[in-house]
């Protein structure tokens, strides 16, 4: 085998993963590739489970014994070798975590970097007077002294304090015994014992010294010696505070040093890493433990319609006979100092909503309102409407910031931690650039500020510049949370790798992918080999080499139709990308667009970034929404239409976001269906066939063989879910977990059943000679065709079920494929195919977050089919979405914006796409021009 580090290829012999039909590559290392083709062509088998998988396996090769004695059970990819693999890192589709405690900066590592900059160079400042708090050493008092002349007369003293209750006689007296032998007040020393003879307690009425040391300033080794020995004495006996009075010709100069950490009569904590972090008891808040978040009174709740006044009931805890005499009270007393009660709640200044809560001396507000509630909760129906209002509220005591007061105290160029998690990246990047310190701190702090530089630099290149890092990582949406993981691993900035990229465009306005395509390039360019899954075109067309697989999906794809520049590619008729790519193959604009009367509309939308704006959503049409990557798209849609809606549709529903009010033709809806990219099951035994109930249906055919019935198998019998046919020893799973201490759980295939999931008499059932296994590993193409040959209800049932997995573009997934195993995009896809599959027409409103997720040109046209098929029968669609097919197919558009973060959330346009093209500050309307105009 040739060595990797000398080889200028990766070279793969005969890849047989999956539906890869024994395809062999030289794939030039350090170069920027890109592997494309249609859904399912094999793309992801050749870079994950190939490349990857390859790539982990011998790295486990190389680590301890305890990792090596699992390898002779671990499969190797299935090729006959590959050769000159460096080290692989993939970063592939991930779902949001829901982890309360991932933000943005931790998950970026960002977050660490700036706990240890703010321990190692932080200053602390006193909250009463701005001072700068700091600890004197021996050293410094040593120092003081010897900025004196020679031959200078010192006293080393500290503050005498009486332990015990002792008088200054007794404590003296004990301190005589210890060898001290002279005290000090007012600039006069007396010696002890004259002190106890004279028995005078009205010595040192005020402050009182010990005398450590006398002596004159030398510099020789010897005095320097004593002198920081009897520092060190000094620092001892005055509990961290000495004293040093230098008597100079006619006065005399003191100074107080502490080896303290304090300032202003206040002792503060000495910055570490673990008072930083949130995460830590050390450092997080100790009234909401470092979520930032507690259950308190939600004004969402108490004040849920804020386009209502306070007249007309705006505070809904304020109702009914008895509730309404707080009301009223305001009301009543409101001309007395100029409160708008007939203003909507929205329209109300800061002050005076504020005001509503706290109260004045005319009427009590509803802080004194909750308060009688809680001294009357032994009453239930006032317990009862007190839980009625509590929900998760910003903590009172860190205000969000998750951290304890005194970690706000440490601040580097007038900044505290709190407040730089707060700002925008691209304005923490600035910061940093513009941060002058000290060369003893710069020396300190060199390697960590380019740490810190170089992951803001990387978010800021992939489009994530607006996001602050407080942000928590479960309000991401699906593309920033690909890009986050993106830029975390371009952030460690590793060297001769090869990084295997799954669609990084995903969720990626078109203005930001020339970005994106900078990134990879410049990992290129420091000597990686970047390996890119990708469908956009920009991206195909920047790439070294393009690897086309294909020609079709599943059983119809898995080899290599191309491999060449992209110019080449142009040359290759028989490739699908090409034919998409020269305009052979298009998807064609709608001859006319939908019109349509009656629309639902978002009136006063302030969630996240949105500015207070108003939008109508069409009914009965597609429509798309669009803007650069954090303009709000996802605020409007996801945050506020769908959970508001699902509460006037069915009656309940998640925390809607900010707004005034939902109007419009929403009556002429049954339900809304959001359609996301999350897993269609959580149980890895769930898949496909299982989703869309055709297994139901597959059972019960094979327990109507012959072979069933002679051995009394039922339906169940074939279930992999349940105990009786299933194999006992891997409980239907087909694998057997092995926990690993030192890596992730190894799955290996169950030695009892060879992966087949059932027993052997169930497997001895065939149907057109296939076994249950055999249909499970079947692709919904092949499953198809298997029972279109049977007349029976069960087969036609079983072929109506499986049809709308074809329809979207998913005829090459298998029937028994984990859910686990399917993107994000499939995943999203296989929803809308069990929509598709349902009998029932009841008008519905579908909402999709980013369905082009791992599409490639020619399954988008499938998609939008579908998406044509649901809007003929009754149905209405609104679609979050960047790709340009969609967007010029669309009846209606809604362009948010213009950039995001602060600098969005307002509507930029509502109309047509033809009018969109001519407005200028839209960057969707730009990208648009292209594609509608050619």
């Amino acid at each position: 085998m040739s060595n990797s580090k000398s080889s200028k290829y990766i070279e793969i012999q005969n890849a047989r993963v999956h539906n890869l039909k024994n395809i062999s590559l030289k794939i030039p290392r350090n170069k920027f590739i890109v592997v494309t083709g249609v859904s399912g062509s094999g793309k992801s088998s050749l870079a994950f489970d190939t490349l990857f998988a390859e790539g982990q396996r011998r790295y486990v090769e190389s680590l301890s014994s305890y990792a090596r004695q699992f390898l002779g059970r671990i499969n190797k990819p299935e090729v006959d070798f590959i050769n000159g693999i460096p080290p692989a890192i993939a970063i592939e589709q991930k779902v949001n975590t829901r982890n309360p405690r991932s933000t943005v900066g931790t998950s970026t590592e960002i977050y660490d970097y700036l706990k240890l900059l703010f321990a190692r160079i932080g200053k602390t400042y006193s909250p009463v007077s701005g001072q700068t708090v700091s600890r004197h050493s021996v050293t410094d008092v040593v120092d003081f002294i010897n900025s004196f002349e020679e031959g200078t007369r010192i006293i080393i003293a500290s503050p005498l304090i009486p332990k015990n209750g002792r008088s200054i006689l007794e404590e003296a007296e004990l301190l005589m015994q210890q060898g001290f032998s002279r005290l000090e007040t007012n600039d006069e020393i007396i010696k002890i014992d004259e002190l106890i003879l004279a028995k005078n307690n009205d010595f040192c009425k005020g402050s009182c010294n010990l005398v450590i040391d006398r002596l004159s300033v030398q510099r020789d080794e010897d005095t320097q010696s004593r002198m920081a020995d009897s520092v060190q004495t000094a620092f001892f006996e005055g509990r961290g505070e000495c004293t040093v009075k230098a008597f100079l010709s006619g006065e005399v100069e003191s100074a107080q040093f502490s080896n303290r950490f304090e300032a202003d009569g206040m002792e503060f904590e000495e910055p570490s890493v673990h008072m930083f972090s949130f995460n830590n008891p050390v450092g997080a808040c100790p009234t909401c433990e470092g979520y930032g978040k507690v259950i308190g009174i939600d004004e969402d709740l108490v004040i849920p319609n804020k386009s209502l006044s306070i007249y007309q009931d705006a505070v809904a805890c304020w109702k009914g006979e008895k509730m309404s005499e707080w009301k009223n009270e305001l009301i009543y007393s409101a001309e007395k100092f100029g409160f708008p009660i007939h203003k909507p709640f929205y329209e109300l200044t800061e002050e005076q909503k504020f005001l509503i809560w706290t109260g004045n001396q005319y009427f009590q507000g509803l802080n004194a309102f909750f308060k009688f509630l809680e001294e009357n909760s032994y009453k239930i129906q006032y317990r009862v409407m007190l839980s009625r209002y509590r929900g998760k509220t910003v903590c009172p005591e860190c205000k969000g910031s998750r951290l304890k007061r005194e970690a706000g105290y440490v601040k580097i160029a007038g900044k505290s931690l709190q407040e730089l998690v707060l700002m925008p990246v691209t304005e923490l990047r600035e910061f940093f650039l513009q941060l002058e310190l000290t060369p003893h701190d710069v020396e300190i702090a060199k390697r960590i500020l380019i740490e810190i530089n170089n992951r803001l630099v990387f978010l800021c290149d992939v489009g994530l510049g607006y996001l602050t890092l407080n942000r928590l990582s479960s309000t991401l949406s699906g593309g920033e949370s690909q890009r986050i993981n993106l830029a975390t691993s371009l952030g460690s900035s590793l060297v001769g790798s090869l990084y295997i990229l799954d669609e990084p465009s995903i969720g990626l306005h078109s203005r930001d992918t020339e970005k994106l395509i900078k990134v990879l390039r410049r990992l290129q360019m420091i000597g990686n080999t970047v390996f890119v899954v990708e469908h956009d075109e920009e991206i195909i067309r920047a790439a070294d080499e393009v690897i086309d697989i294909g020609p079709l999906a599943g059983q119809h794809g898995g080899e290599v139709v191309f491999q060449g520049n992209h110019e080449e590619l142009a040359k290759k008729p028989e490739s699908l990308t090409t034919k998409y790519l020269t305009g052979v193959e298009k998807i064609p604009v709608p001859e006319r667009r939908r019109k349509w009367t009656n629309f639902i509309e978002v009136v006063g939308a302030r969630e996240n970034n949105l500015k207070n704006i108003r939008v109508r959503f069409p009914l009965n049409t597609m429509t798309v929404v669009t803007g650069v990557s954090g303009s709000g798209k996802s605020s409007l849609v996801t945050k506020i239409l769908t959970p508001a809606l699902t509460k006037i549709l069915g009656g309940y529903g998640e925390r809607t976001g900010h707004h005034d009010a939902v109007l419009g033709d929403y009556k002429m809806l049954d339900a809304i269906e959001f359609i996301d990219q999350n897993p269609i099951g959580k149980s890895s035994r769930s898949n496909p066939v299982t989703y869309l109930k055709a297994y139901d249906e597959i059972r019960k055919l094979f327990s109507e063989q012959q072979a069933a019935k002679i051995q009394g198998l039922k339906a169940s019998h074939f279930s992999f879910n349940v105990d009786g046919g299933r194999c006992d020893e891997c409980q239907g799973e087909g694998t057997i977990k092995v926990e690993m201490q030192f890596l992730a759980d190894v799955f290996l295939v169950c030695e009892s059943c060879g992966g087949k999931r059932f027993k052997e008499d169930v497997l001895d059932v065939r149907y057109h000679d296939h076994n249950i296994d055999d249909i499970l590993n079947l692709t919904v193409n092949q499953a198809i065709e298997l029972f279109a040959k049977g007349k029976s209800s069960t087969e036609k049932k079983i072929v109506k079920r499986l049809q709308p997995l074809q329809d979207v573009g998913l005829g090459y997934i298998k029937l028994g494929q984990s859910s686990s195993t399917l993107s994000g995009g499939e995943s999203q896809r296989v929803k809308l195919a069990s929509f598709l599959a349902r009998e029932k027409d009841a008008p519905t409103l579908f909402v999709f977050d980013e369905p082009t997720t791992g599409l490639h040109f020619h399954d988008i046209r499938k998609l939008l089919d579908s998406f044509n098929a649901l809007i003929a029968r009754g149905h209405s669609i609104i679609v979050i979405e960047h790709n340009m097919e969609v967007i010029k197919c669309a009846d209606w558009i809604i362009d948010l914006g213009p950039e995001g973060g602060d600098k969005g959330g307002k509507l930029v346009f509502e109309g047509l796409p033809e009018d969109l093209i001519g407005m200028e500050d839209s960057y969707t309307g730009q990208a648009l021009k292209e594609k509608l105009t050619s």
